[in-house]
């Protein structure tokens, strides 16, 4: 697709986002993925095949639903730049709103803080809040716990939900986002290492971890940069990011957490409990303060700076890119 019409699509699908977010009333491609992974695991797994047939086609269910999400996705654009630009561009404009997610990120986040700060305050529903956007078992979980769970949350999803979509879309247009959202879909829906999904979802989760590794990074980066513009501690996000950054099991869910916890000067992660039973996770940041409920407000304005600070990259990179194009084409 042309360079010109993915910046403005992109630019456009960023601003739609930050406005409206994903409506629950407008259908969503991440439902009718979810729905596909869901089809699929239902006609081919099966409790007896051994770890070598779950691997096999839990690659094959992977493989499927990344090829009809991007022959969908071109195909539909293909079709709409071909009758009108406008069309197009248009088209591929809300396909990029629907790949990012700042503005749902934000807005859940802030429900766990409504929740806290007004008619006095109810941690049952700040609990209900948070049960909503966190895997982890929530219901014993004090005001510390869910204030850190809602942080933890918007910093590791910056990389996610953000930053990570907004660097396929500079790759790939919204094919691109769309095929990172699929794989991410995967991951949220099979890549748990339980007993049903050790082994069925291994590609899942191996092709989500390949995904997010350079977006992971540089979220981290954007997060420290967004500490200093917000007046927030870079220097520390910067030291905590370079020390914690691999905290995590996974190579990139600390990324993220790290910056955001030295910015905040506050300490993230530690165990949690999942389905009953008690996860043991080492902390992140140091805690040279507790936690609060006004962090979370302060983590999503870190998380909208650092995707302004990306998509001002991706912009000015494109550009660049375009015009490069413009000019090999008039020698």
């Amino acid at each position: 697709m042309n360079i010109g019409y993915r910046i403005l699509s992109i630019l456009i699908g960023a601003i739609l986002d930050c406005l409206i977010g994903d409506p629950q009333w407008m259908p969503h491609p991440v439902r009718l993925m979810g729905a596909l992974i869901s089809a699929m695991e239902k006609l081919w797994y099966r409790e007896e095949d051994s770890p070598w047939e779950h691997r096999i086609k839990g690659f094959v269910l992977a493989a499927f639903v990344i090829s009809v999400t991007s022959q969908i996705t071109f195909g539909i654009l293909k079709v709409l730049y071909g009758r009108s630009p406008v069309a197009g561009v248009i088209a591929e404009s809300i396909l990029c709103c629907y790949a990012l997610a700042a503005r749902n990120l934000r807005d859940s986040s802030m429900e766990v803080y409504d929740a806290f700060t007004r008619d006095g305050g109810s941690l049952d529903k700040a609990r209900h809040a948070v049960s909503m956007i966190v895997g982890r078992d929530t219901e014993s979980l004090d005001r510390e716990g869910v204030i850190r769970a809602a942080v933890e949350t918007v910093a590791e999803n910056t990389a996610d939900g953000v930053i990570a979509p907004l660097f396929y879309l500079a790759l790939g247009g919204a094919v691109g986002g769309m095929v990172y959202k699929a794989i991410n879909t995967m991951d949220s829906m099979l890549g748990y290492k339980n007993e049903r999904y050790q082994y069925f979802g291994t590609a899942a989760a191996r092709l989500d971890d390949a995904a997010g590794f350079v977006p992971a990074r540089l979220s981290g980066l954007l997060l420290v940069a967004a500490a200093g513009l917000t007046g927030m501690d870079a220097a520390g996000a910067w030291r905590i990011f370079c020390r914690d950054r691999y905290a995590h099991k996974s190579p990139n869910s600390a990324q993220s957490e790290s910056a955001v916890a030295g910015a905040l000067g506050v300490r993230l992660a530690g165990d949690a409990v999942y389905g009953g039973k008690v996860v043991h996770k080492p902390f992140i940041g140091d805690p040279r303060r507790e936690i609060e409920a006004e962090d979370i407000p302060r983590a999503c304005r870190l998380m909208y700076v650092a995707f302004g600070l990306g998509l001002s990259a991706v912009t000015v990179i494109l550009i660049l890119c375009l015009w490069r194009s413009c000019g090999q084409v008039g020698q």
